[in-house]
């Protein structure tokens, strides 16, 4: 059934459709995909007047476009449109009860976070060079990966931590504090790789900094370093390293993760290191975890081997 067959053989469907158009000036593009989702319904229930459905045939139809590949999300946006038109329904007293109530949409499978692999990470972390802006780069980014910092995080470090424990520096301690989501602070190891390029930067940094400027990575101008410059750096570096793929500062934040809980299997550990306030965020690794294992179980394992 059309998008205009379903206007013309229901008369709710089309009075529906023209108050969104003339009353709440809806958009043509919200329009269109309106008639679009409630066709599909009609179609699923043969042309049966809409406001005669029940819950139990709406989760039918739902599971229908589920099951003929439509996408979580574009399940969940027809959702949407089918309980609008119920809604409107219900305040015109023309349903003794909506049948959307208790409707929900598949679940969207949680994407998995890219990391980088332990090889393309040495390789992206051997930059080559003494100049004092290659020097400030390779020290963020062995920061970066050593410590499983977010990129806000990276960015607003001081040279030294505040009294009142603001985020900054303590080689001495081997640790950097940073200040996290929520205003949390928490305090994770830097590494010894990081410890030494970060000794070395900072010989650089006295040059480059202004006198009065507290961050840790300064830019040209003496000046703190944005987020936005530091993506860029960290892209020229990806692309001159060789590695074929573009790398964003949060894939250090997950290589780190990865590589850690493939190494040590420790989930609180690597939640801790994190800030993540629950668990269940920090579970994600454990897939990327399995398919780094399966990738071994396929290359090394007889009967995994294709013939």
């Amino acid at each position: 059934m059309t998008d205009a067959s379903v206007a013309e053989s229901d008369t709710s469907v089309s009075r529906f459709l023209a108050e969104l158009a003339h009353q709440r000036r809806a958009s043509p593009h919200t329009l269109t995909a309106y008639r679009r989702d409630l066709a599909l319904l009609a179609a699923g229930v043969g042309g049966r007047p809409l406001a005669t459905l029940q819950s139990h045939e709406l989760r039918r139809q739902a599971m229908r476009l589920h099951g003929q590949g439509l996408a979580a999300r574009s399940v969940a946006r027809t959702l949407s449109a089918w309980r609008a038109y119920y809604r409107w329904l219900a305040r015109r007293g023309q349903l003794a009860a909506d049948p959307c109530v208790g409707l929900r949409a598949p679940k969207r499978p949680r994407a998995l976070p890219k990391a980088l692999g332990i090889d393309q990470t040495a390789a992206l972390l051997a930059m080559p060079g003494d100049a004092p802006l290659a020097v400030r780069d390779r020290a963020m980014f062995e920061l970066f990966y050593s410590s499983g910092l977010r990129l806000a995080e990276l960015a607003s470090l001081d040279l030294v931590a505040g009294r009142q424990g603001s985020a900054g520096l303590d080689l001495a301690g081997g640790e950097v504090t940073v200040t996290g989501k929520r205003a949390k602070t928490r305090t994770v190891p830097v590494g010894a790789q990081a410890a030494a390029v970060l000794r070395t930067w900072l010989e650089q940094r006295v040059a480059m900094a202004k006198t009065d400027e507290a961050a840790l990575f300064v830019s040209r101008r003496g000046t703190r370093l944005s987020p936005r410059a530091i993506e860029l750096r960290l892209a020229h570096w990806a692309k001159k390293s060789g590695l074929g793929l573009h790398v964003h500062p949060h894939m250090l934040r997950h290589s780190f993760a990865s590589h850690v809980l493939q190494s040590s299997g420790d989930l609180r550990a690597v939640q801790e290191m994190l800030g993540h306030a629950s668990i269940g965020t920090t579970q994600i690794y454990t897939h990327l975890d399995f398919q780094h294992l399966a990738k071994v179980y396929d290359a090394a394992h007889p009967r995994a081997r294709k013939k």
